[in-house]
């Protein structure tokens, strides 16, 4: 964390590059999620604080390392990772999503999508801008050739919809529930 607040004080850019967000970003996102991920402190140990578990969130999104990669700049355990960033992850779409992920309900949104596609981009009755990426993934156990796809090796299935303003209005990850609960 000493990194981290040096990079915030001296070097704002390392730290926009570091995390893939300027301070502001991460303080606001920090405040939101801190009470969802704050664990409490026993006998044994003390608790990992809100700040780390985000850190180790957002560098594993950033950069795609591996658990034990990361462990080197955090200080936390593969095993304590591989918990933390599933958790986190949840509670970043739980807060995010109200009002940073909003599909359109009514004609009328839809209609105004459609607007801006053609006043922005001159692409008229467009509806979104639709795209998918295979996430290589380990073969999970006991899963046979579900996960396995035409190019040849195991993943999920990224798919998202935009506005004409980049903004997501969709999105889906992996083909079941049972998935999801890999990812997330």
């Amino acid at each position: 964390m000493r990194l981290l607040k040096e990079l915030k004080t001296n070097e704002p850019e390392d730290f926009r590059n570091y995390l893939r967000m300027n301070s502001e970003t991460f303080e606001e996102l920090l405040k939101l999620v801190s009470p969802h991920i704050k664990k409490q402190d026993t006998v044994m140990r003390n608790s990992i604080i809100p700040e780390e578990r985000l850190v180790v969130t957002l560098r594993f999104l950033a950069t795609g390392r591996s658990y034990e990669c990361l462990k080197f700049n955090t200080g936390i355990s593969p095993q304590a990772i591989g918990c933390i960033i599933p958790e986190t992850c949840k509670i970043i779409y739980k807060v995010m999503q109200p009002k940073h992920l909003k599909f359109p309900t009514t004609t009328e949104e839809w209609k105004k999508i459609g607007k801006r596609f053609e006043t922005r981009w001159q692409f008229p009755n467009c509806a979104g801008a639709i795209d998918g990426k295979h996430i290589r993934i380990t073969c999970p156990a006991q899963s046979g050739a579900l996960y396995y796809n035409y190019k040849k090796f195991y993943s999920i299935i990224l798919m998202a919809l935009v506005n004409a303003d980049y903004e997501f209005i969709y999105f889906d990850i992996g083909k079941t529930e049972e998935i999801r609960t890999l990812v997330f």
